[in-house]
């Protein structure tokens, strides 16, 4: 039975995804994640989270609207799994293909999914834009079909000394939660 080495599975993996990018080079993609959770005092945590990519290896641009949070600076992650089974529970721990330590949105060194914190407002409302470099819609990073969460604490960004701190920026339980779909 002949083996294919792994160098050349890699290689072909390579090539898929390009080919894959430039297929898309000039198509805008735009991918969304209903999120829900469940209710804390009678309030139910709900928004909509949309990602739009104009081309295959541009920045990723993000618009999060969400409702029924509590006021304060929450983290914010794309985690490794889209397995709403058990509820936000289920979804993993934070995409982190390069097995890298828990950084911020801005730092060198982060998981992808690493998206630092998001604010609240005095009415439990988020409702922010921002970039990022190290998501896509497309290719070996692609977020699509993973988990995305809103934690119930600040995000340390991994700069303490919490036993969590590297691993997930000790921001606590998950408040709310979707899938990453194609819109």
């Amino acid at each position: 039975m002949y083996t294919i080495p792994s160098s050349t599975i890699a290689i072909l993996l390579l090539f898929v995804g390009l080919a894959g990018c430039y297929a898309e080079k000039n198509s805008k993609i735009e991918a969304v994640a209903f999120m829900t959770g469940p209710a804390k005092n009678n309030v139910i945590p709900t928004g909509n989270v949309t990602f739009t990519q104009n081309a295959c290896g541009e920045n990723v641009h993000v618009r999060v609207y969400l409702t029924g949070i509590a006021p304060g600076k929450h983290g914010f992650h794309v985690h490794e799994k889209g397995d709403l089974t058990n509820g936000c529970t289920s979804l993993g721990a934070h995409y982190n293909p390069e097995k890298l330590t828990h950084g911020g949105r801005t730092d060198e060194i982060r998981h992808v999914g690493d998206l630092g914190n998001l604010e609240a407002n005095e009415n439990g409302v988020v409702d922010t834009t921002f970039t990022d470099h190290l998501i896509s819609l497309t290719g070996p990073r692609t977020v699509i079909g993973r988990g995305l969460v809103l934690h119930e604490m600040v995000d340390d960004l991994g700069k303490t000394t919490h036993p969590e701190s590297k691993k997930t920026g000790n921001s606590g339980g998950r408040v709310t939660c979707g899938v990453i779909g194609i819109k």
